[in-house]
């Protein structure tokens, strides 16, 4: 298979931009780099079309790796024949590649093995090409007392084991009983036997079945770990009736051994046969490989929401460079206090109890004032975990008593600051601080600039992911960290301040590079111009071609290094300069006359019209940052639990998590809502992330609150009347209870009661 020609098809576009991708991708470069400074080369290729060709890439290659070992495998057999090579080299999936290679596998003993060691391969090929034979007595031919065939039901058993085995192995039926099957089969999960109080959290699923092409990501996953927990058994039915298509799926194969009616002898003997071929070889095989689809699908779906969720996080609104307070909420062990500098850097600490038992409050607010005024505190940033609410209403009343100090109070999440505070890396970088401060430092940083601070954090621990730990952990660390790499390199590093952990994300920088570079800035001072970074140990020209781009130098030598103009590209602005006559400090943030520029004018054989644009958009504005302008959610007073919460309340909140069936929304009750994605908008929804994303403020209204199973149902559509209500409560009862598929007279009977109870609502 040509690999360039087929992800040229896949991705429309044309085999000149891929084969200079993928000799980029081949001599190291990373896709941050080749989408923003390799525009000519790729004719434009943007950062998705390259992670997607990259993942093609790979795959495909290992595609035709495998090719080339089934063909070495099955030509040593000598059974490589000229139409097998051309289907082995036209298949364009790893199972079908499989399904070729099948037959000729090096597999454990099997009972049709034992057969043609008998010598009744030559009695099952006679039954086979000759359909006037009977069975029954041509068998007698083939008698072998020293392997155990002594009479004509084991001859004809071991004929019939060869045959389905045949027929199992046929690449072509396989797969179109497979796509049929994957089209009408339902699956049924129930609850194993008395295990029904243990199982309890998964009994929606006691007696639950569904079509499995639409089973969607989240509970295929919950299914699958019912059963890897031993708590739910799956079964895979191949229709709604299923007896009948047991019966025609067995046809089929018979039909595909054209045995077309059973009027001759070997046909009858054929026919069943086939049906125990279906029975016992190509169903169960089947089924094991349509369990395989599906979780491999529900997968790469609950792997793509959670990259989806992590980069909206990941690029949330930075307060910026103030002086930050860090509030870890707790009760009993007392609220954990830092104050960290613009740069992150910690200022102070310290713990106060205003709550049960020690109930300090007042002491608190004294303490927490003083802070404030020593350090000139501008923002206080609260986790959301236990007491949040609390420790807020703390700050609400330090702000009444205080009126002289000026900041603003904002809750975060705060998950995955305890993850961090015990970890290797908060150890190595606060070493004299309780783990119980480093937390509150991270929950202070976090304000400042999340995608810094979050990239220290392992991301299945930022829990925005659903079924994170149930997914293939490789691919879903791959997807993450290709995630984290885009957004670090779409916005961009300052070089002076940034930790290891945020510079190793950085094109082209390894861990030790960054080690190197923050050992480097330790001993020399800040970095000054681009042009030093030569200077740091193991820091060579390819990671610099790849890094410099990314690294950003504020208040530096040269005004460019602060910007995304690569190095490279200096000559382009020096041209400028020299064509108009202004210097740069003249030229950058002019927008007026850099739109007065033609980039044509200033395009060379090494920087085309696409490099010379973004020069120009980048000097107007400078170090753009892609993240939006930071804003603060309130939530609402007196709303602190869900007791407080009532139907029909208006209320703020920040989008905590995106899946498929809608978002969940902090709103500061220490239980987040859902909006189901029927009410996230007054028109059809699709996707939710088309409406919202992790991290996002919306308003929402209150639907039902559920005390006792801790769910609160939300709306973010603009006119909810109360028939809406009531079909949020029917939806969610509906959607609370498992699928059933029902026979086509039950279905039409309730389409006709919806139907007249919708008409009831409308009135």
């Amino acid at each position: 298979m040509d690999v360039i020609q087929k992800i040229a098809e896949e991705l429309v576009v044309n085999i000149k931009q891929v084969t200079a991708a993928v000799e980029l991708l081949d001599e190291g470069a990373t896709v941050p780099f080749i989408s923003r400074y390799r525009k000519e080369i790729t004719g434009g290729l943007d950062d998705q079309q390259l992670r997607v060709l990259e993942e093609r890439l790979i795959y495909l290659r290992e595609l035709n790796c495998r090719r080339v070992t089934i063909l070495e495998s099955i030509s040593s057999q000598g059974k490589l024949t000229a139409e097998l090579e051309a289907s082995i080299n036209l298949a364009e999936t790893k199972t079908l590649l499989e399904d070729l290679y099948l037959p000729y596998k090096p597999r454990r003993r099997t009972k049709a093995q034992s057969a043609r060691e008998a010598g009744l391969e030559p009695l099952a090929d006679k039954i086979f090409i000759d359909r006037k034979v009977v069975p029954e007595e041509i068998a007698i031919d083939y008698f072998n007392a020293d392997k155990g065939i002594n009479d004509v039901t084991s001859a004809l058993e071991g004929a019939k084991q060869i045959i389905m085995e045949r027929i199992s192995e046929d690449a072509t039926l396989l797969s179109d009983l497979r796509e049929r099957i994957w089209n009408k089969g339902i699956m049924h999960s129930s609850v194993v036997k008395d295990k029904v109080l243990e199982a309890e959290k998964f009994k929606d699923y006691f007696d639950y079945q569904e079509a499995i092409k639409k089973i969607p990501s989240h509970r295929a996953l919950a299914l699958f770990r019912g059963r890897n927990e031993d708590f739910l058994s799956l079964s895979l039915k191949p229709g709604i009736d299923y007896k009948e298509e047991h019966q025609l799926c067995a046809q089929l194969v018979a039909r595909h051994i054209n045995v077309v009616d059973t009027t001759k002898p070997a046909d009858a003997w054929l026919a069943e046969t086939a049906r125990m071929a279906w029975k016992v070889k190509l169903f169960t095989r089947i089924s094991l490989d349509l369990n395989l689809r599906l979780r491999e699908s529900a997968e790469l779906e609950a792997i793509k929401v959670f990259a989806s969720n992590l980069k909206d996080l990941l690029l949330a609104a930075p307060a910026g460079p103030k002086a930050t307070m860090g509030l870890d909420p707790g009760i009993r062990t007392g609220v954990k206090v830092a104050v960290v500098d613009p740069t992150g850097k910690v200022l102070g600490y310290d713990t106060i109890y205003p709550h049960q038992p020690k109930k300090q409050w007042n002491e608190s607010i004294n303490s927490l004032a003083k802070l404030i005024q020593k350090h000139h505190v501008d923002l206080i940033s609260i986790g959301n975990g236990t007491g949040s609410r609390e420790t807020d209403q703390l700050i609400t009343d330090l702000m009444k008593q205080h009126k002289d100090l000026k900041f603003s109070k904002i809750i975060v999440s705060e998950a995955g600051a305890s993850v961090y505070s015990a970890s290797e890396l908060a150890a190595k970088e606060f070493p004299d601080l309780d783990v119980t401060i480093r937390g509150a430092v991270s929950i202070a940083r976090r304000l400042q600039d999340p995608l810094a601070e979050l990239v220290k954090i392992e991301p299945k621990s930022i829990g925005v992911g659903q079924y994170q730990h149930d997914v293939n952990q490789v691919q879903l660390g791959k997807s993450l960290d290709a995630v984290i790499e885009d957004c670090v390199n779409a916005v961009g590093v300052d070089v002076n301040t940034a930790s290891a952990s945020l510079l190793k994300q950085v094109s082209g920088l390894s861990a030790s590079i960054s080690e190197n570079i923050v050992a480097f800035r330790n001993e020399n001072g800040r970095f000054n111009n681009r042009k030093q970074f030569k200077k740091v140990p193991r820091l060579g020209d390819k990671a610099y071609e790849q890094a410099a781009g990314f690294l950003r130098i504020m208040s530096g030598d040269n005004l460019l290094d602060a910007s995304s103009v690569h190095p490279e590209a200096y000559p382009v602005v020096n041209a400028i300069i020299k064509d108009t006559g202004k210097s740069i400090d003249k030229i950058i943030g002019q927008s007026q006359f850099l739109r007065s520029l033609k980039a044509a004018n200033y395009t060379t054989e090494s920087f085309g019209l696409p490099t010379v644009t973004d020069i120009l958009q980048e000097l107007e504005k400078p170090g753009r940052d892609p993240r939006p302008e930071f804003k603060s959610v309130q939530f609402k007073e007196g709303v602190e639990t869900m007791a407080d919460l009532k139907e029909g309340m208006m209320l703020e909140g920040v989008v905590t998590n995106v899946a498929n069936f809608g978002a969940f929304v902090d709103i500061g009750v220490h239980q987040d809502g859902l909006v189901h994605i029927s009410h996230l908008a007054d028109v059809f929804v699709k996707d939710p992330r088309d409406v919202v994303k992790t991290g996002e403020m919306v308003k929402v209204k209150v639907l039902e609150v559920d005390i006792s199973r801790k769910r609160i149902a939300l709306s973010m559509k603009k006119n909810v009347d109360e028939s809406s209500v009531v079909k949020s409560k029917l939806k969610k009862q509906v959607a609370s209870r498992p699928k059933k598929v029902h026979s086509n007279q039950q279905v039409e009977s309730q389409g006709i009661m919806a139907n007249a109870f919708a008409k009831v609502l409308k009135k």
